[in-house]
Formats: C-alpha cells, structure tokens, sequence
C-alpha cells in the first residue's frame, strides 16, 4: 500500500519503482535474517573428550597418507601421457 501510494505521488517510471521495490524487500529480509540466526543458538553440544578428537586426527593422518601417493601416481600418468603425445607430435613433423 505505502508503494502504491508512494509511485502515484511521485509518477516515477517502472524501472525507478522496480528498484525502489526490490530495495525495500531486499532490505526487510536483510534485517530478519539476523533475527532468525540470533534465535537458533544452541551453544556447545558435542560433548568431545580429547580421545575423540585424537581417533578423528589420527583418521585425517590416514587420509592425508592415502591422497599423497595417489596424487603422485596421477601426476606422473599425466607427465607419461603427455610425453607420449609430444612424441608422436614429433614423429608426425618429421614424416612430412
């Protein structure tokens, strides 16, 4: 009602009023949002000792100790495949 109000006193054009709306919703909705996110504090919840938090770094040690040779092996397949085809480049340019 305010916008309407609002267009027909000031006869504005439709892009002035679109911008004008989606100011207007853009800023209610920036200042709920907040609200909502203030209202869901749960404060602390997971009751880890230093054992679990041990047991989860020893699991991304295992992780990391897994991802190091596979990206190795997957770099050296790469440095193969290529040379393989800079081999062939090179055989093709001598031939002709």
């Amino acid at each position: 009602m305010l916008l309407i109000k609002y267009k027909q006193q000031l006869q504005i054009n439709s892009k002035e009023y679109a911008m004008r709306t989606s100011a207007i919703t853009i800023g209610t909705v920036a200042g709920l949002v907040p609200a909502v996110a203030f209202a869901a504090t749960t404060g602390n919840v997971d009751n880890s000792g230093i054992f679990v938090w041990i047991f989860l770094g020893f699991c991304a040690l295992i992780v990391v100790a897994q991802v190091i040779p596979a990206l190795l092996l997957m770099f050296g397949l790469v440095k193969g495949v290529s040379s393989v085809v800079n081999d062939k480049k090179t055989v093709a340019e001598e031939k002709s």
